[in-house]
């Protein structure tokens, strides 16, 4: 998604080292277009396969019932919107759908049907980007948005210092532009051209990709797209097509004993019961956020956690530094695993009682279980 919007504003910036507003070179159509391509087809092509999956959450409209508690990183206001009525959850995702497969075709419409769409899916992303930390994805669905304005709404909403400042602005911009007079005749003609040739691949290979999405439609030939899928500029969107209804999380431990097992605090992810969720996107921990995607599947599918177990039992800095501490800092572990547990928001009633945002059991051992030897070999000595 952001190798694709970055790619495309290459061809929609102005172009010189300092362009001011662009005033004097406005973005080619097709650039625009296609950013706007984009935020649609990363709405619609989610609510697509949220449909063409078959899962029961979604056509059930319980999809929202428990997703503010199981995604990567829950937030703190996603614990009290989980606590509201099943009814509300409901509606949300009825408008989910709505707004992904209804709302969205409101870009191809006149101006004032495009602005409208705005007003209503700036809230929606808001909402998101407070009640789940899914990095810079949702800023980057909200950033596009904005290019279903046009300058003279926003004009119409500046304040007056600042319509003062952008006619300065363009003034300036007209002054670079007789200063780039001296650029040769055909240099526009050919960056035209190549700017034609980019965006139009790009264009038919999104097509392709959400033609081959959505039931009865015809099929394109995929070529196109297979050749630019190394580069990851031209890709298919298919957000949340079946929910995940429990959460699992993962945690290290090291002992000396075998009998006392030390956690390894996280920096990110949910651990401490009383600790309260946070925000933390734009901000990617991968770490945190890769072991929850372990969570869901076992460890010979994310060899990572080994690994990380492995470098545990020689206190490795680089790997130590993933972590909030350290809790063997004078000397690595004997023995270090990896257990794995379940997850709940708590309610009300326990919050106010106990202080606690989660409650957790212990479902058993996820990884095997690494020993360092006297002879500082690592060995395996329990799977």
């Amino acid at each position: 998604m952001l190798l694709e919007a970055g790619f495309i504003s290459l061809f929609f910036a102005p172009p010189g080292l300092r362009p001011g507003l662009g005033a004097a070179h406005a973005p080619s159509r097709l650039s625009l277009f296609l950013l706007r391509w984009e935020w649609f087809r990363i709405y619609f092509e989610s609510g697509v396969v949220k449909l063409t999956s078959g899962d029961y959450s979604w056509r059930h409209l319980t999809a929202m019932d428990d997703y503010y508690q199981n995604g990567p990183l829950p937030t703190l206001i996603g614990w009290y919107v989980q606590q509201f009525p099943h009814w509300f959850h409901a509606a949300t995702a009825f408008m989910t759908l709505a707004a992904e497969l209804g709302l969205v075709w409101m870009l191809f419409l006149p101006r004032r049907f495009r602005i409208v769409c705005f007003c209503i899916v700036t809230p929606f992303q808001i909402g998101i980007i407070i009640t789940a930390n899914y990095t810079f994805l949702n800023y980057l669905v909200l950033v596009l948005g904005i290019l279903l304005l046009d300058d003279g709404f926003v004009r119409s909403i500046l304040p007056r210092f600042w319509k003062k400042w952008r006619t300065s602005a363009s003034l300036e911009s007209q002054e670079a532009q007789s200063t780039q007079s001296l650029t040769p005749a055909w240099l526009p003609i050919v960056w035209r051209a190549v700017t034609a040739i980019y965006l139009g691949w790009i264009f038919y290979a999104t097509t392709a990709l959400l033609f081959a999405m959505v039931p009865h439609m015809p099929h394109l030939p995929l070529g196109p797209a297979r050749a630019l899928e190394p580069f990851r500029i031209a890709n298919q969107y298919g957000l949340f097509a079946v929910m995940t209804h429990e959460r699992y999380e993962i945690e290290f431990q090291g002992s000396n004993d075998d009998q006392n097992w030390t956690a390894y605090p996280f920096r990110y992810k949910p651990q401490d019961v009383h600790q309260a969720p946070g925000i933390y996107a734009p901000y990617q921990p991968r770490f945190d956020w890769d072991l929850w995607f372990a969570s869901l599947s076992n460890w010979r599918s994310y060899p990572f956690v080994v690994q990380t177990e492995e470098r545990l039992l020689r206190n490795e800095p680089d790997v130590l530094a993933l972590f909030a501490g350290n809790p063997f800092a004078n000397a690595p572990p004997r023995k270090v695993r990896a257990v794995i547990w379940r997850y709940w928001f708590t309610d009300r009633p326990a919050k106010r009682q106990e202080g606690t945002w989660w409650r957790r059991e212990l479902l058993g051992v996820y990884a095997p279980e690494l020993e360092r030897t006297p002879e500082g070999r690592v060995v395996m000595s329990q799977q």
